[in-house]
């Protein structure tokens, strides 16, 4: 389980194919706080520790991500020198500053504006029919591992919507976000408590 709330932003500096992809990640961690088997929230998708090693500040950890992940999720995060959002599993008594997070990606979103408004910038994303039920103004979403509130949503014709968020330049700096262009695709995971609300109706409806 995981907040939504970025602690550092990685690199991957190598990718060897095994079966699956195993795939080495740069980072700040100290790798002796990194348990072998722990899972790290890598962009929004919940990947298992598998090896570690280096010093505190310049470390790195190795995940093994499987064909599936890879396929749903957005292709631009898997190769050398991406940049990733990090955030290790939210521990007992850790304070929850963003939403409830699964890293479970439920679907691919793509950028479909970023604007400068005054400091900060204003990003509409587009995401597939499928979700479109779940996004909701006021709303929490996670795009590429961050906790973000959803401000507008726009409906598509298509059954698709658009929604706006406000990335506030702290935000910006110390995630991925500040580098988001149109046409970018991200990784998209709707709130839990949304998840459970359309199930209720579903069931309703059907009674």
């Amino acid at each position: 389980m995981f907040t939504g709330i970025i602690t550092e932003v990685g690199t991957i500096r190598a990718i060897a194919n095994k079966g699956d992809v195993r795939i080495t990640i740069g980072c700040a961690m100290d790798p002796a706080k990194i348990a072998i088997g722990a899972s790290i929230a890598c962009s929004g998708v919940c990947l298992t520790v598998v090896d570690r090693g280096g010093t505190a500040g310049d470390s790195w950890f190795a995940v093994d991500v499987s064909g599936e992940t890879i396929s749903r999720t957005a292709p631009a995060q898997w190769h050398e020198s991406a940049a990733l959002n990090l955030e290790p599993a939210l521990k007992l008594g850790d304070e929850l500053g963003g939403h409830i997070v699964t890293g479970h990606v439920d679907a691919v979103g793509s950028v479909v504006s970023n604007d400068r408004i005054g400091g900060s910038w204003r990003v509409i994303v587009s995401a597939p029919a499928e979700l479109a039920p779940y996004i909701a103004a006021k709303g929490s979403i996670t795009v590429d591992g961050v906790s973000l509130t959803v401000n507008e949503v726009d409906d598509q014709p298509d059954g698709a919507c658009h929604f706006m968020l406000n990335i506030i330049p702290h935000t910006a700096e110390v995630t991925t976000l500040g580098k988001l262009v149109p046409g970018r695709e991200v990784n998209l995971e709707i709130d839990v408590l949304a998840r459970y609300l359309k199930r209720m109706q579903s069931l309703q409806a059907a009674g």
